[in-house]
């Protein structure tokens, strides 16, 4: 299934007309296809914002670290945090990435719950941990796995696999 990609008319070679407009449309059919400069905002240690809608119909914002495989986005969750029930009843998201070097470089990423999975999935859980783990090592630097599991409770993750419907881009 393509990916709708709209390029919004940037700043960074100066003022023009029809500025922070859509400029040009395009497809991709995975998210390796986008441009580098793009790709670059999910390759590295970019922390996302997700708008989730909570429990009081409102978006609800947090900071999280995504991941993508193909066309998929990839959100590695604690199952007892509300963020898991709302996606639950509400599957529909949006990512923001932006450089933090420079915030006139970004990606708004428009998602839909595809599929989740649970740590204690008997034929799919291992992916789950080792997902984690992959996290940590972009995030934090460190080959020594998740290490921020809840001690007050078993800690279980959830993998939710999201399909994407639309994304924007600005900036380079």
């Amino acid at each position: 299934m393509a990916i709708g990609v709209a390029k919004i008319r940037d700043i960074a070679d100066g003022v023009q007309a029809g500025q922070f407009e859509v400029g040009e449309r395009g497809e991709v059919h995975r998210l390796d296809d986008l441009d580098p400069i793009y790709k670059e905002l999910l390759d590295g240690p970019v922390t996302a914002v997700i708008s989730v809608i909570g429990g009081a119909g409102r978006p609800n914002l947090s900071p999280v670290w995504v991941d993508y495989e193909d066309d998929k986005i990839l959100l590695n969750l604690a199952a007892h945090r509300k963020k898991v029930q709302w996606l639950q009843d509400n599957p529909q998201v949006t990512f923001m990435l932006m450089n933090p070097a420079n915030p006139f470089h970004w990606m708004s990423i428009k998602a839909t719950v595809a599929r989740q999975i649970s740590e204690d999935d008997p034929a799919d859980g291992g992916r789950v941990t080792a997902h984690i783990d992959r996290m940590a090592a972009k995030y934090l630097g460190t080959g020594d796995g998740y290490t921020f599991r809840d001690p007050s409770r078993n800690e279980r993750r959830m993998l939710f696999e999201f399909a994407v419907d639309s994304v924007a881009t600005f900036g380079r």
